[in-house]
């Protein structure tokens, strides 16, 4: 039958021979032994159960933990004409019974089910009546208490093995450290002699660890390394994927946000963008990747420390699947350390401690100063000799040092000096010379430390603290934090050991005179950062997201005094143009009138190309439609004119309304958005609290009850009769 396996990977995958242990592991289960594998992603796991359900006469039943990885496998199945369907809650009874009526008539090769289907009263009836040759537990590491992605549904499989004992059981994983291999081999009573473990050492990705200073500013710059290639960003939390979200639009990025917050067809909508490149970075949770497996993601990024070495591997091993180049950014800090601890406090008392060590363990390598893959490969069970070339630590050339023992003795002066009871914000707060209540109420005003470290930003200062702890001159305790020095520690003291570190990535430092970073009008700025501030506010954005400060400071370099040079300005494309574009002027204009500045002299930008006089009298596109409008013309007639979306033209008259300009007063927006009186009035009243600029905060305020393409409607309509009159 490996004749005809080697045939079926030539002719119907076209790949031209087998990987490392798949032939060894397809031959095994052939031959109807029970096999555990343990291969990388990418190592081919799926082909050695695949392989063999083609040339079973049976069925293979797959159990699966996401219905995204089902459903990516499937459509790969079927693209290769191979018969495979699911049976879970996102199918339609349709759809549902249809797939049924397939089993029962042995036309499919592959049937996929989560756990918790597979032992459903209706899906064991149904599996009673058919041919079970294979039984393949995909991601099985969840079978073990031990293991990072644990789910005790994952435990309930072995029943359902009990009840078919003439199939085979192939378990297959990424990341399994030694006790998950030994849970799972004992959970299946399956020999060692059938497991099989390629290596766990991914040689083509680049593995960078930095500790967080600016890590705003350390994603974009690692970022900017990869045009138009595809990349995931992890982040512990919701808020933070929406936040980076905004910060990597603003930066002209396509990203998208998935985590468990959206609702479930904007995350497929957004997974299925980024499998087709129409999106170019996902910033996602945890959860994103099981799903997926496209080969060219050429960057990850975890912003966040990630609570196990598991969950790490797992993310970087969606990296660079298709054997190229790719690299892998760990951002961590003391922060995350303590938000993780945090969660692990909340457990019972038997699981804390295994997780506790978890977290040591991923410290540990993300502070050591081997090569990365030795602490990786080992946490595995996998010897590496180091010197791998291919991580930061391998690489010192890429890394410039700098002496900071100054700054390491004042810090763990400061530490001994509060008592060692204190985390690192206090310490930070007392260098500075903070009147905090906390600093006054411990009296540590009084100390000798006490705003002796003024000269660094309390960034800087973490940044600092940040290296000991990496260097294993401080220590943490649970749960708060507390900073506590080693004995390593007293070397520094007494001169005898010197520290050194990376430069810190200096960000623009804004004083009261405004950014120190570049020469422009300083009160220009604040006035332009006040601004954006109120317009933030409204639309419940971070300011970052309506103009960087970049495009800020530009703007107080060059005065732009129209529209058009607004074109020059870093960061203001056609849509902030058209949205802020005559706020930012109009204040602009404001200043410069009050100090008596010629506003034309400082515009910097290239010159345009003279235009002719009926090219520079045509008005604003806006202005176009509001016009037309006017003239009793409604929108969906202007829509389907211009052949645009109605949403379009809709932007486009609320626009001149905020140019100035008045529209004619019509119900046709209420008739189209189909809206009650008790409904609008609802919707009026979030337009007041939240404004007319941004829809999602009005959304959110009215529950989701009303669509996005009703509140475009109502928004115009709210405008309209707040407009001013004629």
């Amino acid at each position: 039958m490996m004749d005809q396996a080697k045939t079926i990977l030539e002719k119907t995958f076209g790949y031209p021979s087998f990987k490392p242990f798949q032939k060894e592991v397809i031959k095994g289960v052939l031959n109807r032994q029970d096999t555990v594998v343990v291969l990388p992603t990418g190592g081919g796991k799926s082909l050695c159960y695949i392989i063999p359900a083609i040339l079973f006469k049976g069925l293979t039943i797959v159990v699966s933990p996401l219905i995204s990885l089902m459903e990516d496998q499937i459509g790969q199945l079927t693209q290769t004409g191979i018969p495979a369907v699911c049976l879970n809650s996102m199918l339609t009874p349709e759809a549902y019974a249809h797939n049924i009526r397939l089993l029962q008539a042995n036309k499919v090769k592959l049937l996929y089910l989560a756990p918790e289907t597979l032992m459903m009263q209706r899906t064991l009836k149904l599996l009673e009546k058919l041919p079970i040759d294979l039984l393949a537990v995909d991601e099985a590491h969840c079978v073990s208490e031990w293991g990072h992605d644990f789910r005790p549904e994952y435990r309930q499989v072995q029943k359902f093995r009990k009840k078919i004992p003439h199939a085979v059981v192939i378990a297959l994983t990424a990341t399994a450290t030694p006790q998950v291999r030994t849970d799972i081999l004992t959970l299946f009573n399956i020999p060692p002699v059938n497991f099989f473990m390629g290596s766990f050492n991914r040689d083509n990705l680049f593995l960078d660890v930095q500790i967080k200073n600016d890590p705003q500013a350390q994603l974009l710059n690692f970022i900017k390394k990869f045009p138009r290639e595809s990349g995931i960003v992890y982040c512990t939390t919701r808020k933070s994927v929406n936040m980076l979200c905004d910060v990597l639009t603003a930066s002209g990025y396509l990203a998208k946000p998935y985590h468990a917050g959206l609702e479930d067809d904007q995350r497929r909508q957004n997974q299925l963008g980024f499998i087709r490149d129409d999106i170019q970075i996902m910033v996602a949770t945890i959860a994103f990747g099981m799903g997926i497996d496209k080969p060219d993601v050429r960057f990850i990024v975890q912003y966040d420390l990630p609570k196990n070495i598991e969950t790490y591997y797992q993310q970087i091993g969606r990296a660079g699947r298709d054997g190229l180049r790719s690299d892998c950014l760990l951002l961590y800090s003391q922060a995350d350390t303590q938000t993780i601890t945090r969660f692990i406090l909340q457990k019972e008392a038997d699981i804390q401690a295994v997780e506790q060590k978890k977290l040591a363990d991923m410290l540990a390598f993300a502070r050591s100063e081997l090569c990365l893959r030795n602490p990786l490969m080992g946490y595995f069970g996998e010897s590496f000799p180091g010197n791998c070339q291919l991580c930061k630590n391998c690489r010192p050339d890429q890394q410039e040092l700098t002496d900071i023992t100054l700054f390491a003795q004042k810090f763990l002066s400061c530490v001994k000096r509060t008592g060692e009871i204190f985390g690192a914000n206090h310490i930070i707060y007392v260098l500075r010379g903070s009147r905090a209540k906390k600093i006054l109420q411990f009296a540590h005003d009084q100390l000798s430390t006490y705003g002796i470290g003024k000269e660094l930003t309390a960034p800087e200062w973490k940044f600092i603290c940040e290296q000991l702890l990496a260097q294993g001159l401080m220590a943490t305790t649970a749960p708060h934090g507390s900073l506590k020095l080693t004995p390593k520690a007293w070397a520094v003291f007494k001169g005898e050991k010197s520290v050194r570190a990376p430069k810190f990535n200096r960000t623009p430092v804004f004083t009261d005179k405004g950014p120190a970073m570049a020469s422009c009008d300083n009160e220009l700025f604040e006035r332009l950062r006040r601004k954006r501030k109120f317009l933030a506010d409204q639309m419940n954005l971070p300011p970052y997201a309506i103009l960087t400060d970049k495009t800020l400071t530009e703007l107080a370099q060059i005065f732009p005094s129209s529209e058009e040079s607004l074109e020059h300005i870093h960061g203001i494309g056609a849509y902030k143009k058209e949205t802020f574009g005559r706020t930012i002027l109009d204040e602009i204009q404001a200043y410069c009138s009050e100090n008596q500045i010629d506003q034309m002299d400082r515009f910097k930008g290239p010159k345009k190309k003279k235009r002719t006089r009926s090219a520079a009298d045509k008005p604003p596109r806006y202005q176009y439609f509001g016009d037309l409008f006017n003239t009793g013309i409604s929108a969906q007639e202007l829509a389907d004119k211009n052949q645009i979306k109605l949403t379009t033209v809709l932007t486009h008259l609320g626009a001149y309304i905020r140019g100035g300009f008045v529209l004619r007063e019509t119900r046709e927006f209420i008739q189209l958005s189909k809206t009650n009186p008790g409904t609008w009035e609802r919707v009026k009243l979030a337009f007041d609290e939240h404004g007319t600029l941004a829809l999602k905060p009005v959304f959110l305020h009215l529950d989701q009850e009303i669509s996005y393409d009703r509140l475009h409607l109502l928004r115009l309509n709210y405008l309209i009769q707040n407009q001013a009159p004629d």
